[in-house]
């Protein structure tokens, strides 16, 4: 019970240190008058959001090894998507609850970070309507991670996976990290699908 309440002050610690993170990265956006730079300091500041966001639910949880995903998603690209301010854009967790270990959940919440930014950012320009829809289904061995788009794709010979895209050069990082495989269809906007393997301490209901 010790150990309980000692592991629940952890991360409840952590996530008010990456709080604190994030409202400087905040005020250093709005100091900037340069749009691009802005927008450098916003990113930032979605990134240790997502990591933050991992503590609190575990913070808030009865299992604290193990974090509730689809809740996750849902708040994580709530606060996405109020980031960006695109109300014609519609976004959808399609998924049955799946709880990951902490250590599949923080990499796995920033590659979705930087994919539904990159949808927000240049998948619907001139803020036309659109659709954005993510999840994670079990595969029997592995885990199967998307994020799916409506929009105008990636643009031709695009290498996703040798670009100069900070976003996708994480996103590809990540992966590695899951010792997963990325994969992407371009038939109807952009379909991102990581495949990794699971950790002998998941569980899935």
């Amino acid at each position: 019970r010790e150990k309980d309440v000692m592991l629940k002050e952890i991360h409840h610690r952590v996530k008010n240190n990456m709080e604190v993170i994030c409202s400087l990265l905040d005020l250093q956006a709005k100091q900037a008058a340069d749009k691009s730079v802005h927008a450098v300091f916003m990113e930032s500041m979605n990134r240790v959001n997502s990591m933050a966001l991992v503590h609190e639910k575990l913070y808030r949880s009865a299992d604290l090894a193990h974090i509730d995903f689809k809740e996750y998603l849902q708040s994580l690209v709530s606060v996405i998507a109020n980031t960006y301010n695109m109300p014609d854009v519609n976004f959808s967790v399609e998924m049955e609850p799946v709880f990951l270990d902490v250590n599949i959940g923080i990499p796995c919440g920033l590659i979705v970070n930087e994919l539904v930014s990159n949808c927000f950012k240049h998948a619907f320009p001139g803020r036309r309507k659109g659709a954005i829809k993510l999840g994670i289904s079990n595969g029997g061995d592995a885990y199967v991670l998307s994020v799916v788009d409506n929009g105008i794709g990636l643009p031709e010979g695009m290498d996703f996976r040798n670009t100069t895209s900070l976003g996708l050069q994480l996103v590809n990082v990540l992966v590695k990290q899951l010792r997963g495989t990325l994969e992407l269809s371009r038939k109807q906007g952009a379909a991102f699908t990581i495949t990794f393997p699971k950790s002998r301490s998941e569980s899935y209901e």
